[in-house]
């Protein structure tokens, strides 16, 4: 199964969450975040949403930040996946 975004809206995956610091400090899970930083899996095709016209400015690869209570999480096929509008992304990633 494959998911399409509509109108300006992303797929994103969310990246795994460090265990340790740099240090080597092992984090116990209740203080752990959900990391903001995700990879773009689908874009929507953009076009005019509510009366504006929407160029994605994402592609399918990138890596990006997005807020922190942005978005729908689905699973599907046993993976997670969540659900943004374009302008709940932070920015793009360059590694």
């Amino acid at each position: 199964m494959k998911l399409v975004p509509l109108g300006d809206r992303v797929v994103l995956k969310q990246l795994v969450a460090e265990e340790t610091t740099k240090s080597g400090i092992v984090l116990p899970g209740q203080s752990k975040e959900k990391p903001q930083q995700a990879e773009v899996i689908a874009v929507g095709p953009g076009g005019t949403v509510d009366g504006k016209e929407v160029k994605m400015e994402v592609k399918v690869g990138d890596s990006v930040i997005y807020s922190k209570y942005a978005g729908t999480e689905v699973k599907l096929d046993e993976e997670e996946f969540i659900i943004v509008k374009q302008n709940d992304i932070l920015a793009i990633v360059n590694n």
